[in-house]
């Protein structure tokens, strides 16, 4: 790998990585995502967008997924996800919590202030490559790919073997206050295995979708670890216990 760039994205850190002959985007991205990923690419870059060989999808959420397709339409690029069967959003319940992830996402770009953009995307996703865990992503060999489900079932960490460097995409986010687990969790069995995971690679540096490039120690690992949920933290969960606050006023 020539340069691993990181530009702020929509809501998210965009992982874009430089080769002399090719490009990989480590993650899907927003919607709102293609037009700074195409002229990073033509114009501070000055290569061709058909360099772009490869997209992964880390999991189905509009700042990790909604860029893919329209990136593979418009370039030609693969994509690549966690090998599970079927599709994040499916049925009738997954149309719901589509839009409501949709609204979530506009919710944090105002918070960020950041303009109104299209984030609309398509919930289906139909990748050229499934990854298991331990894959070597396609074309790219110096990447693994890490199952780390937990935040949803299909969840995919990106670690660099020569540089030791991990993208773990939203297993941990940052705040003011430190770090925490994402929302939702919908297994958090699986996300607190896949928080050992991570912490047990001794990786020199972790990169997070929200929060850029960081360093954690075993302490703030297990700092996370309390945190975490031992029950499904979910929209429906969420929207149940708010009701019952409400109700018992």
């Amino acid at each position: 790998m020539k340069k691993l760039h990181l530009l702020d994205g929509y809501i998210q850190t965009i992982l874009l990585a430089e080769y002399p002959d090719k490009l990989l985007l480590l993650d899907g991205c927003s919607r709102a995502d293609v037009s700074k990923i195409k002229h990073y690419i033509n114009d501070t870059l000055g290569r061709p967008l058909t360099d772009l060989a490869l997209v992964v999808v880390t999991h189905m959420h509009p700042d990790h997924a909604g860029a893919a397709n329209k990136l593979r339409a418009i370039s030609g690029c693969k994509i690549a996800c966690a090998n599970v069967t079927g599709q994040w959003y499916s049925g009738f319940d997954g149309k719901l919590m589509h839009i409501t992830d949709l609204l979530l996402t506009r919710w944090v770009a105002n918070k960020k202030q950041q303009k109104q953009r299209w984030l609309w995307y398509s919930s289906k996703l139909t990748p050229d490559f499934q990854l298991n865990d331990g894959d070597f992503l396609p074309g790219f060999n110096d990447w693994q790919a890490l199952a780390t489900q937990g935040h949803t079932d299909r969840d995919l960490s990106l670690h660099h073997l020569p540089s030791n460097k991990v993208y773990i995409a939203d297993l941990i986010v940052t705040t003011r206050k430190g770090f925490i687990p994402p929302f939702p969790v919908f297994y958090p069995d699986r996300y607190r295995n896949s928080l050992m995971k991570i912490a047990t690679l001794n990786a020199d540096k972790i990169i997070l979708a929200h929060g850029g490039e960081v360093e954690i120690t075993m302490q703030q690992f297990e700092q996370v670890l309390a945190k975490a949920p031992t029950k499904p933290m979910t929209h429906w969960r969420s929207v149940k216990a708010k009701l019952k606050q409400v109700l018992s006023k």
